[in-house]
């Protein structure tokens, strides 16, 4: 049989017209990066107050909490973000022009070795994020500042600033470890559009794996290769996926 015969004028414009009425139309996202410390929301509202425990028992305030995440994979490669908690800014993410479908999102938290360059992020340069030269240059890739109680009750400050961790043993021959690393949230499905959470547990930053002892690691860490180390551990366990709302 000849198909051509049974294409009459009708039929093709009923094809046509069925072919425009199921056009799937495109959605958008808004990625809200949210704060917690185990179950208690944290806002900037929250700072300056000995609110919070950690697993080892001191006491801290926070002061300021911002941070960078990258190469999230809703958007495309080489892209970045910084979260700043104190300035309620950054913290929604809007992705536009998405087909209805199944996505895996993750994320690097920092900056990979090729992505941290030193002094190619305007906005950051700005916001004062590099690290010094002698630390190797690039970017911070979270500074998180506040007040803990020592083990005098004494208010003592705390700078749990995480960067590319450096090995100055040789001054001469700098060592570099990429302590970045990429968190998979899973994968959701789309069908609209859409408000996804990701939940950031501030305390898992001092207990898991390493229990952290602020009266023993507390300022001058950024020059502290193991204790860079040790916080990209711990961050591995930080975040996770909270409501999707479509």
């Amino acid at each position: 049989m000849n198909m051509k015969n049974l294409l009459t004028p009708l039929s093709i414009a009923f094809l046509l017209l069925s072919s425009c009425t199921n056009t799937v139309e495109n959605i958008s996202i808004n990625l809200n990066f949210t704060q917690n410390w185990d179950t208690m929301p944290v806002t900037n509202q929250d700072f300056n107050e000995f609110k919070f425990s950690t697993a080892n028992g001191e006491k801290i305030s926070i002061e300021r909490l911002r941070y960078v995440i990258s190469n999230i994979s809703l958007v495309g490669d080489k892209n970045y973000t910084l979260i700043d908690v104190g300035e309620n800014s950054g913290s929604l993410l809007n992705i536009n022009n998405l087909t209805p479908g199944s996505y895996k999102i993750t994320f690097v938290f920092g900056f990979q070795d090729e992505d941290n360059t030193d002094g190619i992020y305007q906005d950051l340069n700005t916001a004062s994020f590099n690290v010094p030269g002698m630390l190797g240059g690039g970017y911070h890739y979270m500074q998180f500042d506040g007040k803990y109680k020592n083990e005098n009750d004494e208010d003592s400050n705390f700078n749990y600033h995480t960067i590319r961790a450096v090995d100055k043993t040789n001054p001469d021959n700098l060592i570099f470890e990429d302590t970045s690393f990429e968190v998979d949230l899973g994968t959701v499905i789309l069908t609209n559009n859409a408000e996804i959470e990701i939940k950031m547990n501030i305390a898992e930053w001092f207990k898991n794996p390493n229990t952290w002892d602020l009266n023993q690691l507390n300022t001058v860490l950024m020059p502290n290769f193991n204790a860079q180390k040790m916080m990209s551990e711990n961050g591995k366990s930080v975040f996770s996926l909270g409501e999707v709302n479509q």
